[in-house]
């Protein structure tokens, strides 16, 4: 299924082209962030987010939070929001950090699977799916490079 809209992931902090919409899928908002984005919380993470490992992260993120959400009407409910525009579905971590890993990697390997759609990281379009650089590294099919 391919989105008649685009979607990307990326940070709150990434600087994305004019006319995306920014979507948290985040517990919140960095404080003091300028109005405009919106929020779609079941997509965030639950209140262990930051208290287990990567292991029983994907495990929990997979069985508490995508296992009980239509992939299809995730998309429909992103093209509602962002009218019918480019979504960027963001949260904090930002690319090329030491535990550089995150659950958009998640959702965007989650959209793959079931939809077949791609969904990369803002920046790193040019890598297949399966390399998202936000990938816990136990599940990336080969290294990532920039």
């Amino acid at each position: 299924m391919a989105a008649s809209f685009n979607i990307v992931t990326a940070s709150w902090f990434t600087s994305l082209p004019l006319g995306y919409t920014r979507v948290g899928i985040s517990r919140g908002a960095p404080r003091r962030y300028t109005p405009g984005y919106r929020m779609l919380r079941r997509l965030a993470p639950g209140p262990w987010f930051r208290s287990v490992d990567a292991e029983e992260y994907v495990r929990r993120y997979e069985a508490e939070v995508l296992s009980h959400l239509d992939p299809h009407d995730v998309v429909n409910r992103l093209s509602r929001i962002g009218l019918g525009g480019p979504i960027a579905l963001v949260c904090f971590e930002r690319p090329g950090t030491a535990d550089g890993w995150c659950h958009r990697a998640l959702v965007s390997a989650w959209f793959d699977r079931e939809l077949g759609l791609a969904v990369p990281e803002h920046g790193y379009e040019h890598l297949p799916p399966g390399q998202h650089p936000m990938l816990p590294p136990p599940l990336r099919k080969v290294p990532v490079t920039t």
